[in-house]
Parts: C-alpha cells; sequence; structure tokens
C-alpha cells in the first residue's frame, strides 16, 4: 500500500472546501471552523467560494501551498475541486461524505470531530494517488497544460456524430477508436466515469493508466491497460470535425484534428489522508455493493 506516516505542518493552518449552495455543508463548515479556533488553529476558507464566518478568506490558489491541511466537506466533486484549488501544491486533503456517493470523501460526516482530531494529532496516514498530466499542442504549437486525479475525456459533446480518435503508446501506433467518446483514467478515477463505461476497476497502488471507449463503433473495441512510466498520444482524425477535451468532469477546451493530446503520469502525486489499515475492498463493498449476490425475486 502507498501509505505513510502522517505528519502535518506545525504553522497549525487550515482551509476548508464546502459543497457550495448546500446548507447541510455550510452547517457543518462553522463548526468545524469553531473547534479549530478552540484549539488554536487558523482557519481559511478556500478560494472560489463564500467565505466562512471566522475565517480569512484566501484569494489565490497559491495561498493554499502554506496551508497544513485542506478539509473537505461535499461530495467527490467537491473534492475534485479541492485538489483543482491546490494545482499540485502537495498538502493533504480530509475528506467527508456530504454527496451521493463518496469514493475520495471516504469519510462519513457522522465522524467529523473525531477524524480531524485523529489528523490533528498525526494519527491517520497519508495515501499517495498517481495523477494525469495532460499537455495539449495546437498546429501553432503553442501548449496548455492540464492536470486530474481521475481522469481526461476526449467526447464528441453534442455533436450527433462518432469521433474518431488515433491512439499512440510510446509513439507506437495502437488503434484508430470510434465512439462516442474515449476515456482515460488514473487507478483512482477507475471507479467513476470509467466503471460506468465498462472499464476495468483498478486497485489504487497499480502503476496503470486505462484507456476506455464510450459506446464504441465496433464490438472488439475494448478498454486497454498501459504502464504510467510512458505517454499516451491521441489525435483527433481527419474526418472529425470537433472534440470536447474534459478534465476531472471539467470542460476545459474544443479539440480539432490539429492538435495533439499527450498523457503521462504527473510527476507529483496527490496524498489523501485515511484512516490506518484503510482496506480499499470494503470501500469497494459499501460504495457500489460489489461482491454482492443479486437473487431474482429478492
Amino acid at each position: 500500500m502507498n501509505e505513510k506516516k502522517l505528519t502535518l505542518k506545525s504553522n497549525k493552518k487550515v482551509a476548508i472546501v464546502y459543497r457550495i449552495h448546500s446548507p447541510e455543508a455550510v452547517k457543518m463548515s462553522k463548526k468545524v471552523v469553531e473547534k479549530l479556533k478552540n484549539k488554536r488553529y487558523k482557519v481559511f476558507t478556500a478560494p472560489e467560494q463564500k467565505q466562512i464566518p471566522g475565517t480569512d478568506l484566501l484569494i489565490s490558489s497559491n495561498d493554499l501551498k502554506e496551508m497544513s491541511l485542506v478539509i473537505v466537506l461535499g461530495g467527490d466533486g467537491t473534492y475534485l475541486r479541492a485538489v483543482r484549488l491546490l494545482k499540485g501544491h502537495t498538502v493533504p486533503i480530509l475528506g467527508f461524505n456530504m454527496g451521493f456517493l463518496g469514493f475520495l470523501t471516504a469519510h462519513s460526516v457522522d465522524e467529523v470531530f473525531e477524524a480531524i482530531d485523529q489528523t490533528l494529532k498525526n494519527n491517520m496516514v497519508l495515501h499517495t494517488r498517481s495523477r494525469l498530466h495532460v499537455t495539449v499542442k495546437f498546429k501553432n504549437n503553442k501548449k496548455v497544460f492540464y492536470h486530474a486525479l481521475n481522469d481526461v475525456v476526449i467526447e464528441r459533446g453534442s455533436f450527433s456524430q462518432l469521433i474518431s480518435t488515433t491512439v499512440h503508446f510510446n509513439n507506437t501506433p495502437v488503434n484508430s477508436i470510434k465512439a462516442d467518446g474515449i476515456i482515460i483514467s488514473s487507478p483512482t478515477g477507475s471507479t467513476a466515469y470509467n466503471l460506468a463505461a465498462g472499464g476495468p476497476i483498478l486497485h489504487p497502488d497499480v502503476n496503470a493508466i486505462v484507456l476506455t471507449p464510450v459506446a464504441p463503433h465496433s464490438l472488439s473495441t475494448r478498454p486497454l491497460i498501459f504502464p504510467d512510466n510512458k505517454k499516451l498520444k491521441l489525435y483527433l482524425d481527419k474526418n472529425t470535425s470537433l472534440g470536447h477535451l474534459i478534465v476531472d468532469g471539467q470542460k476545459v477546451l474544443e479539440l480539432s484534428s490539429d492538435d495533439e493530446v499527450t498523457i503521462t503520469r504527473d510527476p507529483v502525486d496527490h496524498y489523501m489522508i485515511r484512516k490506518p489499515h484503510h482496506n480499499f475492498f470494503d470501500l469497494l463493498k459499501e460504495k457500489l455493493k460489489f461482491g454482492d449476490r443479486y437473487v431474482a425475486g429478492t
């Protein structure tokens, strides 16, 4: 298991990311702030949110690198927003589920205060999770970069026709895939859109990237698992006019056949806080009913 002992910075600075438009998350945020301030912690509201009473509002994501801890109160979407705000800064995240499924926000909201106490005492553990680094090179050689914890998707968006995408692995041609889209997922993201599209579940410690077609035109087109120490390159074929690039659920730009998308493992891992002896398979059983048998008529 890629885990190590948690050792928080001693600066006693904590930022909170909460589920926007959720009265329950706002209410819980206020309780968490009160608890932390009673322990003489300086508490901050993360950028791009309404300021929580009793906290300082951080203006930019760069300010988050000074935090010893980020607490997330919401669902997996809120967690991914916190990851985006961190922009690769290696500040650990402690997530509590106030959403629907909660793979990333694995701790129950019922254990907020106990889990925070154990975290502040360094009694929890750090789990490292690989991320994806995305480079888009345009026809004019300009490049833009993105980072994903879960997945990168190239899809047809609102266009009615399928898109055709050519895939290269470490400069070796793999295939041209005609489908509604392609999901390129990290092990962490394998239980998200990848799983819904029929892709495999990867253990978080696997050093791999999985490519899963979305509604492929050919029955012989299947998911592929690649080692993450090499690069994937993807191009829209010339007969495909446009596609959408989606990074961790957020549309970031439109792609044309002149654009080149390169995906590698990001050199910086993500740090999430878990209880000691956290069991990934127990999480699968809890969230997905993994291993349950369905009996007709029951």
